[in-house]
């Protein structure tokens, strides 16, 4: 298959990599310049996409993708697939969903869990919004590129389940985070209290799989001084996109709100920024009550 990829950062360039390796033919864009294995370049988005059957964009944020789909849409052949694995606002999904449905495209909107391990070791999973016969296409290359690939309805929806899952994901580490700090103003070890916690009630993927204090269940950044593997300042990205969702369609979202809040606080008046999100067990640990 022709694949074009516009956005060879760090998620993007391993992902163009895995298909270009599976033997597809894969022309590239970055407009830093950036380049992947086994992927021929291009000098222009247009250029790359000319002749794709699926065109596949990974890129910072939503208008930029409205951006990148408007310049490239034109110069795309009938029928092909735009497929955009960024992490964006559902409204610009469905609008360049939009634009490729009345252009005689088809359209992808399939943001990805995973990092840039995932994206390395093909071992993603994806979230996916648009129509069956999209999918279809999609689906083999998802199946280089992640472990998974669940079709969640409509143009948009990949979105929607993307930004409800970080939601969750950023409320249950303040959560984690916060029960460890407790924990050791209680004089309960933190050894004890993952023992506890990971087999009981309060077990979650923050406590049990990415555990936030180092030294205390499987390898996590926490063990290597909270270097990111999910940055801090990316889920307050991805907060900031559920609460813009949460206002659009009038629903509420006390903790995702708090969260966001936490979040925003941490990256941009504090050291979050460039630090993992788990790093906010040792920002709560070194606080009091009130502050």
């Amino acid at each position: 298959m022709n694949i074009a990829f516009i956005g060879l950062g760090n998620m993007g360039a391993p992902m163009a990599a895995n298909l270009a390796k599976a033997g597809h033919t894969v022309t590239g864009f970055d407009v830093a310049g950036t380049t992947a294995e086994g992927v021929t370049m291009a000098d222009t988005a247009a250029k790359a996409v000319k002749d794709a059957a699926v065109v596949i964009t990974m890129l910072p944020n939503g208008q930029i993708l409205r951006d990148v789909a408007a310049d490239i849409i034109p110069h795309m052949a009938k029928g092909a697939v735009l497929l955009d694995c960024s992490t964006v606002d559902v409204d610009s999904a469905r609008a360049v969903a939009e634009l490729c449905t009345q252009s005689g495209l088809l359209a992808l909107d399939a943001p990805v869990s995973g990092g840039i391990g995932g994206a390395a070791g093909g071992t993603l999973t994806f979230m996916v919004g648009g129509s069956d016969d999209a999918f279809a296409i999609g689906k083999p290359l998802f199946d280089i590129m992640g472990q998974k690939a669940v079709h969640c309805g409509a143009s948009g929806n990949g979105q929607a389940a993307k930004i409800c899952n970080n939601m969750i994901l950023g409320v249950t580490m303040i959560a984690t985070c916060e029960a460890f700090s407790l924990a050791d103003k209680l004089g309960l070890s933190r050894e004890a209290m993952f023992d506890v916690v990971s087999t009981s009630s309060g077990y979650s993927w923050s406590m049990n799989a990415y555990c936030p204090a180092p030294g205390v269940g499987p390898q996590s950044p926490a063990d290597n001084d909270y270097k990111p593997g999910f940055a801090a300042d990316l889920m307050l990205k991805d907060l900031r996109l559920s609460q813009q969702a949460a206002e659009a369609a009038d629903a509420d979202t006390p903790m995702g709100e708090a969260a966001c809040e936490l979040y925003r606080q941490f990256v941009e008046a504090e050291d979050g920024k460039g630090r993992d999100f788990s790093a906010m067990l040792p920002r709560l640990a070194a606080r009091k009550r009130g502050e």
